[in-house]
């Protein structure tokens, strides 16, 4: 079949476009990119390219944008151009070049479908692509999900070269009499998927010359599988996610016990969340384990609190010092006092002034409200049930050197408010507190 009904037999299969659709190619020069932009024109599709010259590679980088420029005027389609100092961005953001490129590029995309009106962003992977994802992935150790390949969609982004390979474009570019250009770092054996391409893949092809075919159609299989796996997890992990917030999710661990495969539904809730293989196994074997244990990746933080899994934003675990407003009353028979934990009432002649919050420290002592003996902080917070995250999260006000109030929790009986009371402090967390 010609690679030109293939690609269309492929867009029609997958819903990919439809006939009215404006579509921002992403035209790097490369032979991917420009079959792609040829192959979508041939189509009747109307298409506009976008092209990104991130400075990597010297003359180079400006060799493409010449090439993009000079092939967009000749086949009359619209061109935008980016420049951008990846470099400079990596460093500021923390991220690798490659990691740095990829938001730079797709940010662009994104701000141009908003401004244009662009209904699709179109890629040029193709299925040698999706080969080497899938063996990436296997290499670093993955689930399910990871061995799929490259998926057709995501969002407004589509990849209609999926189905053909590398050599299928090559030979498509002959017909046309189409030149590209070539990157000189993909010739260069420096990185993991062009050790892939370059090692790995040939060998694997002197073994078996249908390998190609043999992994797009177990990736294909797998896929299948996938939706029906993930169908399985989803309803899993609503059984045993008793919170599942933006910041902070709760595993239960009794219910995890009793989901037919433990291991895969933790696996499918903490690798999204940056845990590699090994970490999610040792956090598995410890749910039998001591209480305490934490465990982290690059953005996120699982404790193991008795019976949950307390998973949390690492840069919220830190919280900021809680603000107190501070007011003196009379008692009198108008005054009243109120049931809310935020707020503290306080024999104002038992007070020193000023008060000072800080965390609370090792060794703290106050006597609880309706106590009359004193009791450690510690102590206190562990009867509590608070989590090693609570914990590092509590603040204390004091007078002087002893405490007057665990914040939000519970005043010292000392500075209680009695029949001889006749001043009362009121200690009050900031509104904006409250909210957090």
């Amino acid at each position: 079949m010609l690679f030109k009904e293939r690609v269309n037999n492929y867009i029609k299969e997958k819903k990919l476009l439809k006939t009215d659709d404006k579509i921002l190619v992403a035209l790097s020069g490369g032979a991917d990119s420009v079959a792609l932009l040829r192959v979508l024109l041939s189509l009747g599709y109307n298409c506009e390219a976008a092209h990104c010259n991130f400075h990597l590679r010297g003359e180079e980088s400006d060799r493409d944008e010449q090439f993009v420029r000079v092939l967009c005027y000749e086949q009359k389609v619209r061109l935008q151009v980016a420049q951008f100092n990846t470099t400079e961005y990596a460093k500021e953001h923390h991220l690798s070049i490659e990691m740095a490129a990829r938001e730079q590029r797709y940010s662009w995309f994104n701000q141009l479908c908003q401004n244009d009106g662009f209904t699709a962003i179109a890629v040029a992977h193709h299925r040698n692509d999706s080969i080497e994802t899938f063996l990436l992935n296997l290499i670093r150790g993955t689930g399910i999900n990871g061995l799929k390949g490259i998926p057709v969609r995501n969002g407004i982004i589509i990849r209609p070269l999926l189905n053909v390979s590398r050599t299928e474009i090559l030979d498509y570019l002959h017909t046309l009499q189409q030149s590209y250009v070539t990157d000189s770092t993909n010739l260069q054996d420096e990185f993991m998927r062009n050790k892939i391409r370059l090692q790995i893949l040939p060998i694997m092809q002197e073994m078996n010359p249908s390998v190609f075919e043999s992994i797009a159609d177990t990736a294909k299989h797998l896929s299948d599988t996938a939706d029906i796996y993930n169908r399985c997890i989803q309803e899993s992990s609503k059984r045993v996610l008793i919170q599942d917030d933006e910041h902070l999710k709760i595993v239960d661990i009794p219910s995890l016990k009793k989901e037919v495969s433990p291991a895969a539904v933790l696996f499918e809730i903490l690798y999204p969340l940056g845990f590699n293989s090994a970490q999610i196994s040792d956090i598995y074997s410890q749910l039998d384990g001591q209480s305490g244990k934490v465990f982290s990746s690059p953005q996120w933080t699982v404790l193991h609190n008795r019976e949950q899994l307390q998973i949390t934003l690492s840069d919220k675990i830190q919280s900021t010092v809680p603000q107190l407003d501070m007011y003196f009353a009379w008692k009198d028979e108008h005054f009243k006092v109120l049931p809310n934990p935020d707020i503290a009432y306080l024999d104002a002649e038992n007070i020193t002034l000023p008060i000072t919050v800080r965390k609370w420290e090792r060794g703290d002592k106050f006597v609880p409200f309706g106590m009359t003996g004193t009791k450690n902080v510690s102590d206190y917070l562990t009867d509590r049930k608070f989590s090693l995250f609570e914990k590092e999260n509590q603040y204390v006000a004091c007078s002087e050197d002893q405490i007057v109030w665990v914040i939000g929790e519970r005043i010292d009986n000392r500075f209680r408010i009695t029949e001889k009371t006749q001043r009362i402090l009121i200690l009050r967390k900031k509104e904006k507190e409250r909210e957090r």
